[in-house]
């Protein structure tokens, strides 16, 4: 569950890359930004320790921001994050940011999984299907789970749609008792 705090940082920044039109590229950045934290312990540590004085960690922050070439927006969040010594929140933060931009923007999250990896025809075709039946834009993420017989499963938000053969075959067993 994604606290206030959260929300609020993540909604600022949405106002701030939607504003200035740069909302994928701060997603993009944002991202990477995250990946880069997590995969350095030593960074992390530096940036969330208590013992290390400010300007320092300005300093660090400001190499790595200019070395990623980062959009200025997720730049300026990084370093108000880094000074308010709020980096551990920053997983919520993205993802608040995320729900955000998809609710100005008119966009849902699907989460497919199929018996076998889709085309990238299929996942179009897929995609189009969602966009006519949902009246939003749809932002796909495709997973393969080989325990399904065939078909695909679909989640968007809270409504699922099970294409699977296992439930076709359910509900053809249920149509067959009751006739």
């Amino acid at each position: 569950m994604i606290d206030a705090l959260a929300r609020r940082y993540g909604s600022a920044l949405a106002d701030i890359t939607l504003a200035r039109n740069s909302a994928d590229r701060a997603k993009a950045d944002l991202a990477t930004f995250i990946d880069v934290l997590h995969g350095s312990a030593d960074l992390r540590n530096f940036l969330e320790s208590p013992a290390v004085d400010r300007h320092a960690k300005q300093k660090v922050t400001e190499e790595v921001v200019t070395r990623m070439n980062l959009d200025p927006s997720v730049r300026n969040f990084i370093f108000l994050l880094v000074d308010h010594r709020r980096t551990e929140a920053l997983d919520d933060m993205r993802q608040a940011f995320q729900d955000e931009l998809n609710t100005r923007l008119g966009i849902s999250e699907a989460a497919v999984t199929s018996a076998r990896v889709l085309s990238a025809e299929q996942r179009e075709q897929l995609t189009a299907a969602l966009e006519r039946r949902t009246g939003k834009k749809i932002e796909a993420r495709f997973e393969e789970d080989k325990s399904l017989l065939g078909g695909a499963i679909v989640r968007v938000g809270s409504v699922v749609y099970d294409g699977s053969v296992r439930e076709q075959l359910t509900r053809l067993r249920e149509q067959l008792e009751a006739g």
